[in-house]
């Protein structure tokens, strides 16, 4: 296995109408993520359609000789613990995750406000460690997913040092997504030195700040010198491409085989 491979989250085929346009066509996303030489992919949970059941998507998955690089398990996380529908969701993604045993589980906070702030990024913190516990006992790999939607308790300088100084490492790590990162107004780098024992998953999207996402390659995000980073740094792991360009609210598909492209052309060669 190649130390760093590149893959692909859905949130890009998500963008339009929220899901409904591209509804129960993961099969469709596996495809296209396939055509861009991209070497995985990686679901939302809630969002799998026929493909939640492991012994479909794994078939679908073999048939395009595409890997599960995670599935994105995306919860509000706002009470002192999980609630009773939380944990069932967290444990059958669990479950689904035991037939993979590479694929990573990533968590995501769904944006809900900034409201009793304090409290609830604590709750958060509590919600992650829990969560990543029982997948880490089950023998998965973890990584939390900060967001920065004005909404989101987790997109901060002072987010990221509360939250990421929480979370228990020794059954959890931390996906840097280098756009939110920026978005949050910090420096992609400097943030990715401060935390780097817990990387162990990586997210790429393009920024620019006006008022946020860019094609890949069109912003200002260097990839270049965050790939080289993390090769100096013997990452290990997945580089997953999560375009939220407006391009993709329309052409999803193009966008990927795009993104597919920039990485071929100026990242593959870095890690090779």
């Amino acid at each position: 296995m190649d130390k760093i491979k590149f893959g692909a989250e859905v949130y890009t085929w998500f963008m339009k109408e929220s899901g409904k346009a591209y509804e129960n066509k993961l099969g469709h996303m596996i495809d296209v993520v396939s055509k861009s030489g991209f070497k995985g992919i990686e679901p939302i949970h809630f969002w799998m359609g026929d493909l939640t059941d492991p012994i479909k998507l794994s078939d679908t998955l073999q048939e395009h000789n595409i890997d599960l690089a995670g599935i994105a398990l995306v919860l509000d996380w706002n009470n002192s613990k999980e609630t009773d529908e939380e944990k069932l969701q967290a444990d059958q993604i669990i479950s689904n995750l035991k037939h993979f045993p590479n694929a990573v589980l990533c968590t995501v906070q769904m944006p809900t406000g900034r409201h009793d702030l304090v409290e609830r990024r604590l709750n958060l913190v509590n919600n992650l460690n829990s969560v990543s516990k029982r997948a880490f006992d089950a023998g998965i790999k973890v990584s939390f997913h900060p967001n920065s939607p004005p909404t989101s308790t987790n997109r901060t300088e002072e987010d990221y040092n509360v939250i990421l100084n929480g979370l228990d490492s020794a059954v959890t790590g931390w996906t840097p997504d280098v756009g939110h990162i920026a978005n949050g107004d910090m420096n992609i780098l400097d943030k990715m030195n401060e935390f780097s024992s817990l990387i162990n998953h990586v997210h790429y999207k393009d920024w620019d700040g006006n008022p946020e996402w860019k094609l890949m390659g069109e912003g200002k995000v260097d990839f270049k010198e965050i790939t080289k980073w993390l090769v100096n740094q013997d990452y290990s792991g997945w580089i997953l491409c999560e375009d939220e360009a407006d391009e993709a609210i329309n052409d999803p598909d193009g966008v990927t085989l795009h993104d597919g492209k920039y990485c071929e052309e100026n990242l593959i060669p870095i890690i090779s």
